[in-house]
């Protein structure tokens, strides 16, 4: 295979970024090859900007059988990821997706299966893998010089967003529009770079989530869930899009330190011995191990999404390891799946979750929405479902 032929569904906010991206030739190996929109002010868009040389299609059948495409880069809502994925898998499409990877944990784990089986190359749109600042602590930890993880805290409330974000479409901030709000769309990234750094799954959840607590919006805007993990350390997840001014702090500690990141700044507290060999050794009344407060040099970069499209590219290619596997997509879900359950429920919950319970649950909030008269289709796919 000489170039990626690739397609993109879905010409919203971020289809529209790669489809420039792709076409400037900004990911090597690779061409655009075809659209798929519903909107038309979407297509006389792309027909300006690739100069009418890329094969535009309206409906996805037709896209997927006709384009003479290698791969699709799925950019549509929600809730169409793993249902778009499936049907690419099933014509022999290697497939990137945006975040999130659905919805509910039920579909996703089908995709995942349908992903295997093709045998094709599947990434998702985890670009804060590739933030030399998260790739760092991930190092740091992983390498074992942090030693046994005994406490995880993130609180991300700098995320903030007026009603008027909200108002901006009708899909916005609904149980069948988007699935859920700040945890699915605004901090999906922080819960798969929380476990992807650490390497740790929680085994437990008990979450208190508030919806509509700052916004007219029917999902939440406020959450704050308690974990454990299997080792008995425990975590804290918090996060809020109606806090001003917020704050990004997460904060991993270890039995040989603590990290802490703010601002964009990485320190390491690194003990000079396992906090455990020191408590089990030290005779004195009052003491603690020494350390040194080490500030680690490496550059924040957040606009890291040609990076994992050029890593997905390369994968297809040459068969390089992909640094955001399509398959991992459900590891953020499921934690976001159990802090909602938790919520409605009002228990503490093991993980994983039931996949059937809760889709059931979530139909059950949809049912129940008064917010059904902002509703747009699921199925519309010029809208992307992400910030």
């Amino acid at each position: 295979m000489g170039l990626v032929r690739i397609g993109v569904i879905g010409i919203g906010n971020m289809g529209s970024s790669h489809v420039q991206m792709l076409y400037q030739g900004r990911i090597n190996g690779a061409e655009l090859t075809a659209v798929c929109s519903r909107n038309e002010s979407r297509i006389e868009w792309v027909k300006s900007q690739t100069k009418g040389n890329v094969k535009i299609f309206k409906d996805e059948e037709s896209f997927f059988n006709d384009s003479e495409i290698d791969a699709v880069l799925i950019a549509t809502p929600h809730y169409s990821h793993p249902k778009l994925a499936t049907e690419a898998f099933a014509k022999g499409k290697h497939v990137l997706i945006e975040k999130p990877a659905g919805v509910y944990t039920k579909n996703v784990l089908e995709m995942n299966a349908a992903a295997k089986a093709s045998g094709k190359v599947f990434s998702i749109m985890y670009n804060q893998r590739a933030n030399p600042l998260y790739q760092k602590i991930r190092d740091l930890i992983q390498s074992g010089q942090l030693g046994t993880i005994k406490r995880t805290n993130w609180i991300i409330t700098d995320i903030y967003r007026p009603q008027s974000y909200y108002d901006s479409s009708k899909w916005r901030a609904t149980w069948e529009g988007e699935g859920g709000g700040v945890l699915i769309n605004q901090a999906l990234h922080h819960l798969d770079i929380w476990q992807w750094t650490t390497g740790c799954m929680p085994k437990r959840i008990r979450a208190v989530s508030s919806f509509g607590k700052y916004h007219d919006i029917e999902v939440e805007d406020d959450v704050t869930a308690f974990v454990e993990y299997e080792n008995g350390a425990t975590g804290v997840f918090i996060a809020s899009t109606g806090e001003a001014p917020g704050t990004n702090r997460f904060e991993i500690v270890g039995d040989r330190g603590k990290l802490v990141v703010e601002n964009e700044e990485l320190i390491f507290f690194q003990l000079a011995q396992s906090e455990r060999e020191f408590n089990s050794s030290y005779i004195g009344g009052f003491g603690m191990p020494d350390y040194q407060k080490k500030e680690i040099s490496v550059t924040s970069n957040n606009a890291n999404h040609t990076l994992i499209i050029q890593n997905w590219v390369d994968a297809i290619l040459k068969g390089s390891p992909l640094l955001s596997p399509g398959e991992d997509g459900v590891k953020a879900l499921e934690i976001s799946n159990a802090i909602y359950l938790s919520s409605w429920l009002n228990e503490t919950l093991e993980l994983p979750i039931n996949p059937e319970f809760y889709y059931e649950k979530l139909q059950e909030k949809i049912n129940a929405s008064t917010f059904k008269k902002k509703h747009v289709s699921n199925s519309t796919l010029d809208v992307n479902g992400t910030h």
